[in-house]
């Protein structure tokens, strides 16, 4: 058998572009096909039921991601949970024993199980279809130049997520960060760039995993340019800012609801799969919107749903974030993962692996034409030892997501509390 007495770092990049809100609903497709002469992914055994289990899961981990991440500060938060969800789920395919426990208590999705897998298949297949929107997501394995891994578990991840091993000599750190940062840009447009830099990689790394998703969309109810213009934007705190608020032309016709509290708006992009959905509280308290975000709100939110005659503006911005997870994850309960005594072994057949770190870059711009989004996400592992108008003007922080239809998965979550940032 293969040993190593000193510890290897192993990386772990991944890469998702696009936020859902919650499992609102799923269309089985009976043959779906993504974009003509792409490879699909193993799908044959999911169902409608798995398919909405495998949503519900991934919506629950987004929404209690957001909670941990959105009390942090009050600035402006933008990440994709899709994206971190799917690394980790890459890796929870090699867990073992506690390890693989925490990982289950996180993500909520039997490890190993051929019709949870067939259902990332299917999600997968689903999000790469041709529509009148652009939505990509990818995933890569990037390993330790004859290194032995399971086959195994590489089998997993080719089948099921797609992820193609690529063999990379880390002992150059320059040369491997170039490659794989290439390949990240190249799946989401030039807009994660730069996301794993030669520092985070170590003579002794062994493998990186990265998933990549990118998004870009256009307004089924576009805004007039021409009607943009500098309006005053509150912050949390009173302060007033200047910022370029579009408005629409006259009043649209789109799906709203209402609480005591806040009103919620759908935007469509073109193609009716995708959405934006703006939690605007009715007083300058994000508290309130940040509040609404678990699943079942969201779901009853969609639920009460009817068309209404809207006249709309929003604040026209462009954010770039950067997260470390590392701690937030320790605290929803990834303790021993972090840690020489987790277990991997499903990876490699030896006890020498645990997770170092975890790392996401998102990006989203919102304009008059629609939305552009891109996220990516790196795990590192050490080796061890009504009819009527209703005025909506998002003038003050709010909380936005976006979901895709089809699959009622999480890709997006955000909050803006600064535009002019």
């Amino acid at each position: 058998m293969f040993q190593r007495k000193t510890p290897l770092i192993l990386g772990l990049a991944i890469i998702i572009m696009l936020a859902s809100i919650t499992s609102i609903y799923y269309i089985m497709s009976n043959n779906p096909s993504s974009v003509k002469g792409e490879p699909l992914a193993i799908d044959t055994y999911a169902t409608v039921e798995s398919v909405s289990s495998l949503s519900e899961a991934i919506n629950d981990f987004s929404c209690n991601l957001f909670k941990e991440i959105g009390t942090k500060s009050d600035q402006n938060h933008f990440f994709s949970p899709y994206s971190i969800f799917v690394a980790l789920a890459m890796t929870y395919e090699g867990a073992q024993d506690q390890t693989a426990e925490e990982l289950n208590n996180l993500l909520l999705f039997p490890q190993n199980d051929e019709t949870s897998l067939c259902s990332f298949g299917r999600i997968y297949n689903l999000l790469n279809q041709k529509k009148e929107y652009t939505l990509n997501t990818a995933n890569a394995l990037w390993v330790k130049m004859d290194f032995p891994f399971l086959e195994d578990y590489l089998n997993f991840i080719k089948n099921y997520y797609m992820g193609k091993a690529t063999e990379v000599d880390f002992s150059n750190a320059d040369s491997a960060s170039k490659m794989i940062n290439d390949w990240v840009a190249s799946q989401t447009n030039n807009k994660i760039t730069d996301l794993v830099s030669p520092d985070s990689i170590d003579p002794l790394t062994a493998l990186i995993l990265t998933n990549a998703i990118y998004f870009k969309g256009t307004w089924v109810h576009e805004f007039d340019p021409e009607l943009t213009i500098d309006s005053d934007f509150e912050l949390a705190s009173g302060e007033l800012v200047t910022v370029p608020m579009m408005h629409t032309d006259s009043e649209i016709s789109c799906n709203y609801t209402e609480t005591d509290d806040a009103q919620i708006l759908e935007l469509p992009y073109k193609g009716n799969t995708v959405s934006m959905i703006i939690i605007l509280p009715k007083t300058n308290n994000i508290s309130i919107a940040k509040e609404t975000i678990n699943p079942e709100i969201i779901s009853s939110f969609v639920n009460d749903f009817s068309e209404r005659s809207i006249d709309v503006s929003l604040p026209k911005f462009s954010t770039k974030t950067e997260y470390s997870l590392k701690e937030t994850l320790i605290d929803m309960g990834l303790n021993v993962s972090f840690t020489p005594s987790a277990d991997f072994s499903g990876i490699t057949g030896h006890k020498d692996l645990f997770i170092d770190k975890v790392i996401h870059k998102a990006y989203i711009e919102v304009n008059e034409e629609g939305t552009e989004a891109a996220a990516a996400t790196s795990v590192h592992m050490v080796l061890t030892s009504m009819p009527m108008t209703t005025t909506f003007h998002a003038d003050h922080p709010f909380v936005f997501v976006l979901y895709h239809k089809e699959t009622g998965t999480i890709l997006f979550i955000g909050e803006l509390n600064d535009p002019s940032e």
